[in-house]
């Protein structure tokens, strides 16, 4: 499985769905369309700021709110690699893993690493290394067959790859 390094984009706890992709935008299914909306409301010039390859890292339950998929898909499709929080709400974990994104818990990581740092993630054994302050994290790892589904850019490519 492959690592992830970026740029650190920082939030709290409880970002929830409507922040990361907000309602008005629902009536899009368009992985694209969706990205150019992401965070807007948390963060107005995420959009603009966010590079192919960043990480969001933020605290205590990410990802709450409804179960919308299209929350990771918009997170996913604006380029970032991986999202690191102490906790994910479970729906959006989930649907994470079903669409392809990358997303590890690690309380240590989600309230040492700073915005604007630059980490690296090795998905295969779990850690998370702040390249800026050269302090690593011990994140947890994924099972083969999450990895396998991350792999496959989601569930439904894993399904129809198996056959």
């Amino acid at each position: 499985m492959q690592a992830a390094k970026g740029s650190v984009h920082k939030f709290g706890d409880n970002v929830d769905t409507d922040v990361i992709i907000p309602a008005r935008y629902l009536n899009s299914s368009d992985p694209k369309e969706l990205a150019t909306h992401c965070m807007e409301d948390i963060d107005k010039d995420f959009v603009q700021n966010v590079k192919e390859g960043d990480i969001i890292v933020a605290t205590k339950n990410f990802g709450c709110g409804s179960s919308r998929e299209h929350a990771p898909i918009a997170i996913k499709a604006a380029g970032v690699s991986c999202v690191i929080a102490e906790t994910f709400a479970r729906i959006f974990y989930r649907n994470a893993i079903n669409i392809g994104l990358p997303i590890i818990e690690c309380k240590e990581a989600s309230e040492k690493i700073k915005a604007g740092d630059v980490v690296s993630v090795n998905f295969d054994t779990g850690i998370i290394t702040d390249e800026t302050t050269g302090e690593s994290f011990e994140g947890q790892a994924f099972p083969p067959f999450m990895q396998k589904i991350i792999d496959s850019e989601g569930l439904v490519n894993y399904i129809n790859n198996s056959n």
